[in-house]
Parts: structure tokens; sequence; C-alpha cells
């Protein structure tokens, strides 16, 4: 940091704050009026997230000379990124919420929609529905496929269940008619009734969860909306109370599972978009790292979990198959997510021996509380950040977390949990722990990648994540990868991609059609019902960025195909022209992309017509000069790479800029993670001082 950022802050200066919660720390980067920059960590507070977010924004300021009072009331917006509700829906601790839907359709969430892990393990148990049978209620209506009317709603009946719900001690309600996409009147004369019957009882009714044809999905996105609507007020409710009572009056954006941000009463409005918020920013600093390559395999490794996801052309994947818990037994809502992969592979992760005494590296973490046996805070069991530890990477004396690391704690709980019993040396068993965990990791990277028909061997690796540099060379190795980026903010990525990620949400209407039996009506109704939503919300943000972007797609598929196809458009579709030729050419490239196969004479169906509204958020960077120099390093330290003890140099990276080359072996010890370079690896930094491990051979 140079002596003009130091000086840069003030009390008339104006902040942006990101903040990200994850399951040990709680990231935070903090962007001045001026464009300088500032990141900080701090453990993650359970019990009042302000907590561990208020020390973040203190640690961030106080490393470039801010004031943290005045960041926190001059702050004119803050981006909070969080995985509470998604935990929420894991653990069950939810509102208790009762699901009313068409009669003789009380088992959709139980039914699900069919599939299993092991389809030869007939001993595997039914999974239960997301809401109780017992609270599931039968309304008598009934809308077929056009939108008319078969059966009435019957108000009696709908009535009399309401105030069954009183009696039962319901916080929400969900409600799930078929066919409401295609006319809501039932749905939307329910919710009247639950205001006039029950009034403060939030509810969801699924045409405004997600408006899909898929009732599945449709009734599991109500269930889960409306049972996470009390949990989320009350926890964003805190989190704005105890922003106000220091004085914050800008604006608080929240993190959503599409790779952007909401205003906070969007969010709390529609809850559901929060699943799987927490891991869909790190793409975003994948993307704008390295935007022309072809494909980028970006790698967040925390103190709990490990996530991939991919970066296509400068476009981040999205899927609507991103299951709560393992798929098939777990819950899904069908609603458009940043494709992230996670498996239980962190700084946090624990080792242990199976009964076969084979050495074991997670799923279980340590968390924060008590957190690695290193943190000195009553933890026992060794993990992989106590395997760096032992090893020499982190540094005891000049750890960042805002405590200093009790490296005979570390030392203690390897030998006599790995090393005693295994009859190792406790500098062997802390190298086959992070061998292990980096073996998890090239596994879950393959999964992901090859699972989408991409070679990771030939992709470019984006390794972050307050853990993830440490072991980005030794993933690199394992995928046959030349070259690893650790971007300059890798410490806070997902912090940093919701420092910079747009305001946008998207827009669905539901109405079929046939390229080969063209509805030019239905599809001008369609492409003007999302036209006008898409207008109204980029309104409302008129002025908070750039112009907005809205870009169309569609939903589709071949004649008896059970899955459909997201397929972006250039423009809007003209529909009184060309837009069935369109759609067909642009399916058929798709699908040959993802498949390696189409054909090119089949009809194409048109599930769902879409768009997608972006308002890019202004961003304010320094422009850096290239010193291409050899820093020093200030001191040497004794550390372990596959077994051999090496002395290696150790750098602070505030004292590197542009330009810097590092030979390893050696560590560079930033703010906010560590970044190992072994021997076999060197070190340049770039422009941005993003930074490219290059192994030496190549």
């Amino acid at each position: 940091m140079t002596e003009a950022q130091t000086n840069s802050g003030g009390r008339d200066a104006r902040y942006r704050i990101a903040v990200d919660t994850g399951g040990t720390f709680t990231d935070v980067v903090v962007g001045s009026d001026s464009g300088d920059m500032a990141a900080g960590k701090a453990l993650t507070t359970y019990d009042r997230v302000f907590t561990g977010f208020e020390a973040a924004v203190r640690r961030a300021a106080e490393s470039v000379g801010w004031s943290g009072d005045d960041v926190l009331r001059n702050a004119d917006v803050i981006v909070y990124g969080t995985t509470h509700a998604t935990n929420a829906v894991l653990t069950g601790k939810i509102a208790k919420t009762a699901l009313l839907v068409t009669e003789g359709f009380a088992d959709t969430l139980l039914l699900r929609e069919g599939g299993r892990r092991d389809a030869f393990d007939s001993k595997a148990a039914y999974p239960g529905p997301y809401i109780p049978r017992r609270l599931t209620y039968e309304i008598r209506e009934r809308v077929n496929s056009e939108g008319y009317v078969l059966v009435p709603l019957d108000e009696e009946q709908v009535r009399s269940a309401l105030k069954t719900l009183v009696d039962e001690g319901v916080e929400a309600i969900a409600v799930s008619f078929l066919w409401s996409i295609m006319n809501d009147a039932h749905e939307a004369r329910l919710a009247e009734l639950i205001e006039e019957i029950l009034p403060g009882v939030p509810y969801t009714l699924s045409h405004r969860a997600n408006p899909t044809i898929r009732e599945y999905r449709r009734s599991s996105a109500a269930s889960i909306d409306a049972s996470l609507k009390p949990l989320m007020a009350d926890h964003l409710g805190n989190l704005r109370s105890d922003l106000v009572k220091y004085g914050f009056t800008g604006d608080l954006l929240v993190v959503t599972s599409e790779g952007a941000v909401l205003d906070v009463a969007d969010v709390l409005d529609r809850p559901v978009l929060l699943l799987n918020s927490g891991p869909s920013m790190a793409p975003l600093v994948g993307a704008a790292a390295a935007p022309d390559r072809e494909t980028v395999v970006v790698c967040d490794m925390g103190g709990t979990t490990f996530d991939v996801s991919l970066v296509e052309r400068g476009v981040v994947r999205h899927t609507r198959e991103a299951w709560l818990g393992e798929p098939f037994v777990g819950h899904l809502t069908g609603l458009s997510s940043v494709a992230v992969s996670s498996i239980g592979a962190g700084g946090g992760s624990i080792a242990w021996i199976d009964g076969g005494g084979l050495l074991r590296v997670g799923p279980q973490s340590a968390r924060s509380t008590p957190g690695p046996a290193a943190y000195g805070r009553g933890g026992e069991e060794p993990t992989v950040t106590d395997a760096c530890v032992v090893l020499g990477y982190l540094d005891a004396s000049g750890f960042e977390g805002g405590f200093t690391l009790d490296r005979d704690a570390a030392v203690r709980a390897i030998e006599s949990r790995i090393a005693g019993p295994l009859g190792m040396t406790i500098q062997r068993a802390a190298q086959a722990i992070l061998d292990v965990s980096a073996n998890h990791m090239a596994t879950a990277i393959r999964q992901a990648s090859l699972e989408q028909g991409v070679d990771p061997r030939g992709a470019l690796i984006v390794a972050g994540g307050g853990a993830g540099a440490m072991v980005a060379a030794a993933i690199g190795v394992l995928l046959e990868a030349d070259t690893v980026l650790v971007p300059a903010t890798a410490g806070v990525l997902a912090a940093y991609g919701a420092h910079r990620a747009p305001i946008a949400t998207e827009f669905l209407s539901p109405l079929h059609n046939d390229t080969h039996a063209f509805d030019a009506e239905s599809a001008t109704r369609a492409i003007e019902e999302i036209k006008v939503k898409a207008a109204g919300f980029a309104a409302r943000f008129d002025g908070v960025g750039a112009e907005a972007e809205v870009t169309y797609f569609v939903d589709a598929r071949y004649p008896g195909q059970a899955w459909d196809l997201r397929v972006h458009l250039d423009e809007a579709p003209n529909t009184r022209g060309d837009a069935a030729d369109v759609i067909a050419r642009a399916f058929h490239a798709e699908h040959d992309h993802r498949n390696g196969t189409h054909d090119a004479q089949s009809r194409v169906e048109i599930i769902t017509w879409g768009v997608r509204v972006e308002v890019p958020r202004p961003e304010q960077l320094r422009d850096t000069v290239a010193t291409g120099g050899s820093p020093e390093s200030h001191r040497t330290d004794p550390m372990t790479f596959g077994g051999e003890s090496f002395d290696t140099a150790r750098y602070r990276g505030v004292t590197l800029g542009p330009g810097d080359k590092i030979a390893g072996p050696a560590v560079i010890d930033q703010p906010t993670t560590t970044i190992v370079v072994p021997p076999e690896w060197d070190a340049t930094l770039d422009d941005r001082s993003n930074i490219y491990l290059t192994r030496k051979e190549a």
C-alpha cells in the first residue's frame, strides 16, 4: 500500500464495503471514492453476525490508516453475502411452514422428480418432504394447462384450512396450485384470504417464486422461500439495525445465487434467491482476471469448503440443477444460479484415521469455533491449517487473522492424532495431510469440469480463498497445469466479487411455443411481458451505475427430451419476423456445444422466455505502473516441500509491485492469505498485481 493510498481516507471520504460471511472467516473489501482499496478478515461470529463484520472492517481500515468508524458511517453501499439461508435449509432450522396445494397433489414434495444416486440400493431410506405431510393441505380448485378454470376455488374450505393453521402455530405459508403460471387468479385470491385471516404471517405464491412449468420445482421454490422469510427478516433486520446504530445511511445490497446483488427489500420479499449465494461471487473475479481464456476453472478454498466453478469465454456458467444437499434426496428450486460444486475441504478440514488405518481429511471442519488447534481457541483436532503451520508455510507470529498462531498446539494435534498412530514423523504426517487434501480438491475439479465436457488440463486455474493460495501449485501439479493464477484479491475472492458484482435479476414468462408451428401472438405477449418487467427494474436503479444491460434467452428442448437448455440470444427475438429460425439455430449450436451432437432438422420446443437485467456498478481503481524488479525477502525460514527441508525466502506482499519476479521456493505473506511457491515453481506479478505461478520446466 503506497503513502498516497494510506492518506486517501478521512472523515469526508466515501466508501463501499463488500462482506462475505463464511463458515470460518468473515472477509471484507473496502473501496474508497479515490480508488483505493483495503481488505480485512476476522473470525465469523454466529450469535451476532455484525460483530465479526465490524472486526473485519476495522482490520481492513486500520491496515491502510483509515478509521473503522469513519468507514462504517461514510459507506454509501454495503454488499452483504451470507450462507445463513443455505445453512438453515440444510440443518432444518427454518420457520414452521404449511403448504397449500391443489386437491390430489399433496405428495409433490415427497415424490420430487424421481432418480437416486445408487439405483441398486434397495435399502436406502426414502427422504422426507421439505414440508411435513401433516402440514400439507389439499385445496379444492383446478386450472388446466390453457389457463381455464375447471373447478372454482372453494373459499369456505380455504377459510377452514387457514383457521387450522392458527391452531398449528404455523409461521409461514407456501401456496402451489397446478398451472398457476397460466392463470394465477386462485393463488392471488388465496393470498387475499391469508392477509384477512392470518395478517402478518408471511406467505409465498409459486407463480412468483419460480414461474416454471415443472410442478416440483415451483412447489419446492415456494416452500423454501416461505420457510426462510421469518428467519431472514430477523437476520437481515438485526444487521440493518446494528449498521444504523453506527450511523450507516447508505444502501444495503445482498448477494444472490444469480451472481449478482439486489436491494435488501427485494431479497426479503424473495429470500429463496439467497440459496447458494455465498460461492456465486468468486467466479466473477475469475472472469475478470482472464476474460480472453477459453476456459477458466475458479477455485475458492475457505476455512470450511472448497468451491469449484467454470468460466467459459468470459461468461460464468449457470445452472438450474443446484441441489441443496445430495442430488435426488436433497431439495431443488430450479432457479438459475451460478454453477458451483462444493466439497468439505478447507483450511479447517479435520484430518482423521478411518477404521482401516487410512488417513482421511474432511469433510468435517473445525470452523471458527473452536477452530484449528493452531488458533489456540480450544481446538484439539489436526486440520489442513495445522499442517501448513507445521510445514512452515504460515507465519505463526505474523498471522493476519487477528491473533497469533500456536505452533506447539498444531504439532501436538498432528503428533497425537496422526503421526503417532501411523508411525510417521510429524513433518511427514503434515505433508500427508496436505497431499490428501490437494488430491480431494483436484478430484473435485476434474469431476466438476468433465461433467461439463471441459478438460481441466487445458484450462487456466484461478486459486483463491484464504487457504487456496497455499495449495494452488500442488493442485496445478495434479491437474498437469503449467500456470496457476492467484488474483491480487485471492484471500477475499468472494468479497471482492461482491464488491464488483452488478445489480441484476431475471424475469421469466413460461409460454410454450414451437419453431415449426410458431405462434407469433403468444411469443409477442411473452416478450412484451418480460420487457415491461425489465424496464421497470432498470428504472429503479437509474443513476446507480452504468446503463442497464438487457439480455434475452429461452429455455428450450428437442421434442421428447426430459430436460431443456438455456439458450442466450444476441437480441430480443423478432416475434413477427425470424424469431423461430434464430432460436432454432441458436439451440442447435448450444446443444452441439454441450452434448457433442445436434439435429438440425428437428423442431425445437420453447418452454420459457426470459430476460436478464444487469446494472453494472461503478468501480474506481488506481492505475499501476510495472516495476519489473527483483524484490528482497524480509527473512528466510526452514520449510518442508515434498518431505524435504528448504531454506525458504519469505516476502511481504505489500512490498511487491507489478512486474516483480520471485523464484521458488518462496512464500508471499499477503494480508488475507499466504501464497506458497514450491521449489519447482516461480511467481510473477502482472500489471494488476495478480500473481502467476509458473512451473520452471514449462
